[in-house]
């Protein structure tokens, strides 16, 4: 069988979340998939597909403080050193496997082959990062240049990730959708408030602890799902919180579906599993992120979904927050999007 390599970036696990779709496509369309990232981004994608062959790629090891831009220049040269070892892993693969007919790299620059189709996932053709935006995203734009397409995951004309992913220039870009592993169910529980977290550490876990000290009295029904995948789900209880480490795909569907309100950082993947589910958010975005902070204020402003930065969350916050009402009909992924792999 031909096999399509899919890699995700290991930065929360949001980017390999919305591989999760494309993996499904991919064998319905009778590829094999072959699983390559690091950490818990490639244990989750094993615990979705444990039937499915792995590749253990180097760590970008991203994380950060209060500074996101100084925390990234700090690495750059590391990143650069893992972008040469990534891309002598997949080569080495490539070079072994007549059978693979194709890449799809999510955010992982070194992940590209010269000897069948490489495509780059972004919803980032604009970096945001302050003065320093023209230059971040001149940089991006050419590693995106080195693959043979970038599918923007979004629907034509940027309705959900606005002046991320809009540019004049030709970067052989296609909008291919929403991509969530999520689908709309009618739910008869009432699951009350769901926070959902993610993302790279600290800051992961200083809002958990803000989110436990503000809702640990609530009347309200309250559901904490760390985003920490580990060897065994545990659960527990924080005041009348409950607490759970991890969940998969089939149980946080239901979870997010039941849920009267969504609480979660305004990272794009979670943007869009809510959008998917078209359920009522209150977005957090991380401090010093700018995406996540244009994100919060675009979404609001279009009147999806509401917004708060951190320091100033409160049980009000959630009231706001269910005001928002948001309307979307979701399209399924083109049968034609694998046709770059059949050509081979």
């Amino acid at each position: 069988m031909k096999k399509v390599i899919v890699a995700p970036l290991y930065w929360g696990l949001g980017h390999a979340s919305r591989c999760v779709p494309i993996i499904h496509a991919l064998k319905r369309n009778h590829f094999k998939p072959v699983l390559a990232s690091d950490g818990e981004a490639l244990y989750f994608l094993q615990k979705e597909f444990p039937e499915l062959e792995v590749i253990v790629l180097p760590s970008y090891q991203i994380s950060y403080g209060k500074n996101l831009k100084w925390s990234l220049a700090k690495k750059l040269f590391s990143i650069q050193k893992v972008v040469r070892q990534e891309r002598k892993v997949i080569n080495a693969y490539v070079e072994n496997n007549s059978n693979v007919v194709g890449i799809i790299s999510d955010n992982r620059f070194g992940v590209l082959s010269h000897k069948v189709p490489s495509v780059y996932i972004t919803h980032q053709l604009n970096v945001l990062s302050g003065f320093f935006t023209p230059l971040t995203s001149f940089i991006h734009q050419r590693i995106i240049r080195k693959f043979d397409e970038c599918w923007i995951p979004d629907e034509s004309g940027s309705q959900f990730s606005g002046k991320l992913s809009l540019t004049t220039k030709k970067l052989h870009q296609k909008y291919i959708g929403i991509l969530s592993r999520f689908k709309e169910k009618q739910s008869t529980e009432e699951a009350g408030v769901l926070i959902v977290l993610s993302g790279p550490e600290p800051n992961r876990s200083e809002l958990e602890r803000r989110m436990i000290e503000v809702f640990k009295h609530s009347e309200r029904s309250v559901t904490l799902v760390r985003g920490k995948v580990e060897s065994e789900q545990i659960k527990r209880k924080e005041g009348k919180i409950q607490v759970v480490n991890y969940m998969l795909s089939e149980e946080l569907e239901s979870a997010i579906n039941s849920a009267e309100l969504v609480i979660c950082r305004s990272g794009y993947s979670s943007v869009m599993d809510l959008v998917s589910l078209r359920k009522k958010a209150l977005l957090i975005p991380t401090k010093g992120q700018n995406e996540q902070e244009y994100l919060s204020r675009y979404l609001q402003e279009k009147g999806y979904f509401s917004y708060v930065r951190e320091k100033d969350f409160s049980i009000n916050s959630v009231e706001l927050a269910l005001r928002y009402d948001l309307k979307f009909e979701r399209k399924e992924l083109e049968e034609g999007l694998f046709g770059l792999f059949k050509r081979k």
